[in-house]
């Protein structure tokens, strides 16, 4: 007897599997683990089995059709499963899919503002033209092609899309879905993009002016707090907005996190003023992971947009020919040295950047740390100045 909607809902798993038969070959399989349909079919005198998926996510209609369909290929002298593999593994060469595989394989390893702006770039401007195809058969002229509608709208984009397109390409090459990576081919083909430095604000007297509007800000606490923070700390924007409540000690007046960008542990000695930010906004967000959580998650597990402070500088004026939010780093390292006099090597350090000793070898983290600790105060005390409008006296250089 056929089965019955009925009789497929209500078999229950026991000790071990057993079949339910249908008819034609069709059959549901009841395991522990699950419902699951089957096809039992002869091809050359071979028996062979096909899935067809699980119940109730293929309902008994949706399974007879699918065994249908299978005998129907059968007639017409095409082996189901043979060709449901040539399928499975043609999907898998697809361009879009192998990208997807190398951005699940380096995503890991990657900032989160990285990786979302590579997948982003990819699903945006990539996969609706060239996805679907096989990785193999795409050429250098219909790469070319999708590029040049990027470069109209952004050239340094058309640029960053090509360089990880020839990335997706040596993957597919290293795992047997491709021969050659055709985004070499198209070395000159993009006009050279002009890459600027991020705008930022270092004259003294218009520092002082930007200091005073993030007092005036309106906006959301957790975001005027990152604001003040900002040119305390001068990292990476990523890194404050990413700020976890674990990594500081405010006792020790410390910040210890890793660099997104180098991979290596960091420490950032913070200013009395700093501090008193941090304690100032501590109850409102404390109980969450991150210092700047997003508005949308009142839980605290998800940091304040890359857009959210940026936002904020234009709401307060600043537009972007005058200042990022990046630019704090351009601040300090300008002022700190043209003005304050520190040490280069102190700023960079402090600034994350790679430093090494005559001999060549890396600092660690703590290199410096007494010297950077009064730095950090010493100009943190001297952008309180600023911001009063005094004419501040520039320090003499330390070491």
């Amino acid at each position: 007897m056929p089965l019955s909607d009925t009789a497929v809902r209500n078999a229950k798993a026991k000790d071990k599997p057993y079949k339910l038969a249908d008819e034609k070959g069709l059959y549901l399989l009841v395991k522990p683990a699950g419902k699951y349909w089957r096809f039992d079919y002869r091809f050359e005198r071979k028996r062979k089995t096909l899935a067809f998926g699980a119940y109730p996510d293929v309902s008994l209609k949706e399974a007879r059709g699918k065994r249908d369909e299978a005998r129907r290929r059968i007639a017409q002298g095409v082996d189901p499963g043979v060709e449901k593999k040539a399928i499975k593994t043609a999907e898998s060469e697809t361009f879009e899919a192998i990208a997807r595989e190398w951005f699940i394989k380096f995503a890991p390893n990657w900032a989160e503002s990285h990786s979302d702006k590579i997948i982003r770039r990819l699903e945006r401007d990539i996969f609706p033209w060239l996805g679907k195809r096989l990785i193999r058969e795409i050429t250098a002229p219909e790469l070319l092609a999708v590029l040049r509608r990027i470069e109209g709208r952004a050239l340094e984009t058309a640029h960053r899309v090509l360089q990880n397109c020839g990335q997706i390409f040596r993957y597919a090459i290293a795992t047997g879905r491709a021969d050659r990576d055709i985004s070499a081919d198209l070395k000159g083909a993009l006009p050279p993009a002009k890459l600027g430095h991020f705008a930022a604000v270092t004259d003294p007297r218009k520092v002082g002016e930007l200091l005073r509007a993030i007092d005036a800000f309106e906006g959301t606490f957790p975001v005027k707090c990152a604001l003040r923070l900002a040119p305390l700390v001068f990292v990476r924007p990523g890194e404050l907005r990413a700020a976890e409540w674990a990594h500081i000690d405010l006792d020790a007046a410390e910040w210890s996190y890793t660099v997104t960008k180098t991979k290596t542990p960091h420490i950032v000695p913070l200013a009395t003023q700093a501090v008193e930010i941090l304690r100032e906004l501590h109850p409102l967000t404390g109980h969450g992971r991150f210092v700047f959580p997003s508005a949308r998650t009142p839980n605290g597990d998800a940091p304040i947009s890359d857009m959210a402070l940026l936002a904020a500088l234009r709401r307060m004026g600043f537009g972007k020919d005058e200042m990022s939010v990046h630019g704090f780093r351009a601040m300090a390292r300008t002022v700190l040295d043209e003005v304050l006099g520190f040490r280069p090597d102190f700023i960079e350090h402090q600034l994350a950047h790679a430093v090494r000793d005559p001999n060549g070898r890396a600092y660690n983290r703590t290199a410096h740390l007494v010297e950077r600790r009064k730095m950090m105060q010493a100009w943190a005390d001297y952008l309180d100045g600023l911001k009063r409008g005094a004419d501040v006296v520039p320090i003499k250089r330390v070491g």
